[in-house]
């Protein structure tokens, strides 16, 4: 007889009980510890969320532009659970003190060697599947930047110093 190894499959409640200060996110039931930011991965995300912050408030937008930590809640389970760098929601009746309940319409993960799975792979499948609109990876080593634009199937690279143009805000675009 075939002993069948069964993955223990993790909830929003193994999450919430994580002692303080310790992150992680959980996709399809499992856990994937995060560990603490480099000084680029931070330089570029207050760069960045400066950068798209300011384009919303200054072009009078009603999206929220929210960084990590916040947490995303792409369906209604409890084995899914998400902090990307940046997350950019228009439909601002998803969100709860809690963090946002559905899918935000734009989602940067900066990438470290150790994220770099998750985040090209499993992260941009939930992603596409659950409804974001566009999904930026922003990978420091290569010195380029990904993006799937769901909406129009349709993926397209840029080096840093190339302006990347935003899907989701015509005629604005960003270099990285």
């Amino acid at each position: 007889m075939d002993a069948v190894r069964k993955e223990k499959v993790y909830t929003i409640v193994d999450i919430d009980a994580l002692p303080e200060g310790e992150r992680a996110e959980l996709i399809d039931g499992q856990i994937y510890y995060m560990s603490s930011p480099s000084l680029t991965h931070q330089r570029m995300l207050g760069r960045l969320h400066q950068i798209i912050a300011n384009y919303v408030e200054s072009h009078k937008g009603n999206c929220e532009v929210l960084p990590a930590p916040f947490a995303i809640f792409l369906s209604e389970d409890d084995i899914n659970y998400l902090e990307p760098d940046i997350s950019v929601i228009c439909d601002t009746s998803k969100l709860g003190e809690d963090g946002c309940h559905g899918a935000p319409d734009w989602v940067i993960e900066i990438v470290s060697p150790s994220s770099k799975p998750r985040d090209y792979i499993k992260k941009m499948l939930k992603y596409g599947t659950a409804g974001v609109r566009e999904y930026w990876i922003v990978d420091p080593e290569k010195q380029m930047v990904t993006v799937y634009r769901f909406e129009k199937e349709m993926m397209d690279e840029y080096s840093f110093g190339e302006e990347v143009p935003v899907g989701i805000y015509e005629g604005f675009s960003i270099k990285v």
